[in-house]
């Protein structure tokens, strides 16, 4: 949930590779879409990994996990060893896969993610100079974090974890992050509208002017 500085990656990249490292990208949460600008989270960051993981998502809800590599990371696998998966390339699972990619782009989903996650952005921003809670916003599309601090920074982790749990009351979903679990993680369903948002603001503006969240 920490947004790197510009350049952060490509100069982690090169220095990884110096020293004979592979640089492997995790896209089980950020990718296929969801940070919006992209459809890869690495993409935001002009690299490419040698090794990239995906799971949940790819399958929407069927068991689903996917690794995709280099050429040359490929050729280490030619090495006299079998390499064995006994469901790998399941007919079934890929057919579901390929299913998913397909709703992905008709559905404009992507797409979504960027402009209603833009507007849940900015609107939480706004709350954020009402709440003095909230220490931060950041993140992008639909992978945001609220960071909740008291007036001298330090991390409320209690308070986030009301918070999570209240909103539950509201059927909404959200989970506490962070070394300091002090973190809001918000990752709506791709299809979230921005009805959906105006709601979650609501919501969140019910709970934060709660004794709980005003006397720490």
């Amino acid at each position: 949930q920490i947004v790197p500085p510009k350049g952060y990656y490509k100069a982690l990249y090169k220095t990884i590779r110096a020293a004979g490292g592979l640089c492997i990208a995790d896209e089980v949460q950020t990718g296929f879409g969801r940070v919006g600008s992209h459809f890869w989270g690495f993409e935001i960051h002009g690299v490419t990994p040698d090794i990239v993981t995906m799971g949940k998502p790819a399958g929407n809800g069927h068991p689903l996990a996917i690794v995709a590599c280099t050429q040359e990371v490929a050729k280490g696998f030619a090495n006299g060893l079998e390499f064995f998966n006994t469901f790998g390339g399941n007919p079934v699972s890929c057919a579901i896969g390929s299913a998913v990619l397909e709703v992905i782009e008709a559905q404009k989903l992507q797409e979504n993610a960027k402009i209603v996650g833009g507007f849940l952005l900015e609107e939480l921003k706004k709350l954020q100079h009402k709440q003095p809670i909230i220490a931060d916003v950041r993140g992008t599309g639909f992978f945001i974090g609220i960071e909740l601090c008291d007036i001298n920074k330090q991390p409320l982790p209690q308070q986030a974890s009301y918070l999570a749990n209240r909103m539950k009351d509201f059927k909404i979903l959200m989970s506490t992050d962070g070394p300091d679990h002090n973190v809001l993680k918000i990752k709506p369903p791709m299809v979230f509208s921005e009805d959906n948002a105006k709601e979650l603001i609501f919501r969140l503006q019910v709970v934060l002017q709660e004794d709980f969240m005003t006397h720490y």
